[in-house]
């Protein structure tokens, strides 16, 4: 059975999204395929689950080193895994720096076929001189360096060749819609919190300055002005949060709930009608959102998103049918849009039920697993692909 080795710093046992992405896309190979190489965890994460390796159903390879660097002693280790597992094609975890690699393997091993996954953060590397350079070599030496979204692949096209480009495909995260899905216990969620039948705003993220947690509480008194019953759940945790609940303070209808586990996620979503994260670009473009899988999510749980213009966000987002792209730098856009929203709730509710049939019919794990299988196959998809 042709093999392919997964190359990689993100995955677990730490946590985040581009290490559930990896995580999930081996998990989906035919069983007996993959053998995944990638860097110890810290001291926590070994700690949180010391026996995650061992209930892989691929063989796991840990490098002594916390980060994997495209380094000689990098690349003679790859090359050997490559060589004893019989691997014909390789998968970059994140394209940038590994991506690198790419030279020195297909020159001497059987691999055939590359693919460098780029999850956002290669967008930076597209704008300055010397990585930009190095995302021009990875381009060059693999098969496929794949997007997110259309603005990800307008911005890591710039940075290289035009034969390159042409060879992007679009590889995104899945949602398991079987686990997101409305009716997933926001009941229980919203009696915590004391939200009784209200018309609540939800928003679920990492409590950082460019997600917009910010704007919505300087819209929250424009939006009780209109919806004077309404509340706004703000889910997650992060550096932001002494900051945020500090602006919020005196503020009753505004709800913060600390760090959830990821399986707690659905039924946060489901105690919402509304999910809002309007979202910006900060740092003179350098940081801005490469996708928003909260969006997707949110939409599999049946709720309208109302998503800020950053980046890949509105990529996310059928604008006024699935929910309704605003700019998240000023509160007053945010506003305006989650009062039409919350108060007209006919409406809200046939934009959530469009955003959950097109989660179905485009952003699944499955079809992550098939575009995948499609690249390592040979076949590199079409362009329809693009959203």
């Amino acid at each position: 059975m042709p093999r392919t080795l997964i190359i990689t710093n993100d995955f677990p046992p730490k946590a985040g999204g581009i290490e559930s992405f990896v995580h999930e896309i081996a998990l989906r190979r035919p069983e007996g395929s993959v053998v995944v190489y990638c860097s110890s965890p810290a001291p926590a994460d070994a700690a949180a689950d010391p026996h995650f390796d061992l209930h892989q159903p691929f063989p796991v390879v840990r490098d002594a080193a916390r980060v994997l660097l495209p380094t000689p002693r990098v690349a003679a280790r790859a090359r050997a895994i490559a060589d004893l597992e019989d691997c014909d094609s390789v998968v970059y975890g994140a394209a940038a720096p590994l991506g690198l690699l790419a030279a020195g393997l297909g020159e001497r091993t059987p691999v055939e076929r590359q693919v460098a996954i780029s999850h956002g953060h290669e967008t930076w590397w597209a704008a300055l001189p010397g990585p930009r350079e190095a995302l021009r070599r990875i381009g060059e030496t693999t098969d496929t360096v794949t997007y997110l979204g259309e603005y990800t692949r307008r911005r890591l096209a710039r940075a290289l060749s035009p034969d390159a480009a042409a060879r992007m495909r679009q590889l995104a995260p899945g949602v398991d819609i079987d686990h997101f899905r409305p009716g997933s216990g926001g009941e229980e969620v919203r009696e915590r919190h004391g939200l009784g039948d209200r018309p609540v705003v939800v928003c679920v993220s990492r409590l950082v300055p460019r997600k917009g947690q910010d704007t919505l509480i300087r819209a929250w008194p424009r939006i009780l002005a209109d919806v004077p019953d309404a509340a706004l759940l703000i889910v997650g945790d992060g550096p932001q949060r002494q900051r945020l609940r500090s602006a919020a303070r005196g503020m009753d209808s505004v709800v913060f709930t600390g760090p959830v586990p990821t399986r707690d996620l659905p039924s946060h979503y489901c105690a919402g009608d509304v999910f809002a994260m309007p979202c910006r670009t900060r740092r003179g473009g350098l940081e801005a959102e490469g996708l928003g899988m909260v969006y997707l999510e949110a939409a599999a749980c049946g709720l309208p998103v109302v998503a800020g213009d950053s980046g890949g966000a509105p990529d996310t987002v059928l604008d006024g049918r699935t929910g309704l792209v605003v700019d998240g730098s000023l509160p007053g856009p945010t506003a305006r849009a989650l009062i039409r929203l919350l108060k007209d709730p006919d409406r809200a509710a046939q934009m959530g039920a469009r955003g959950r049939e097109w989660v179905r019919r485009r952003w699944t794990w499955d079809h992550t697993a098939q575009r995948l299988d499609a690249l390592l196959g040979g076949s590199q998809g079409h362009s329809a692909d693009r959203p």
